[in-house]
């Protein structure tokens, strides 16, 4: 999906976003993000910047259990787009994406997506 304000695919981006996950690649999961994004932690917490985003992705990562970052759903949103997916150490979690206008991540802010009882 094109982002109709801007000439990028955000599916694209998440997609290869999961995929530098699953296969360990911290570089190209950081090349994704621009220079100055942030993650948003689930345990709470913010990383600004690559140094403090290869901090927080590196031990998660190298964690990684051999179920993780199976992709559950992916949805787009009026301003960027939701993953639901495995997370490194199994939970099942939902992450937020927005892009800068080239297509860079911006933000990811993840939660742990609840169970329906």
């Amino acid at each position: 999906m094109a982002n109709a304000n801007n000439r990028f695919d955000a599916i694209g981006v998440v997609v290869d976003w999961i995929d530098a996950c699953k296969q360990r690649r911290l570089d190209a999961l950081l090349d994704l993000y621009d220079d100055a994004a942030t993650v948003e932690c689930c345990e709470g917490g913010s990383f600004n910047g690559r140094s403090e985003m290869e901090r927080y992705w590196r031990p998660r990562l190298a964690r990684a259990g051999n179920d993780a970052f199976a992709i559950d759903a992916l949805m787009p949103e009026e301003d960027g787009i939701s993953l639901d997916y495995r997370g490194y150490d199994g939970r099942l979690m939902r992450t937020h994406f927005r892009f800068t206008r080239s297509g860079k991540i911006q933000l990811t802010a993840c939660e742990p997506v609840k169970s329906a009882a």
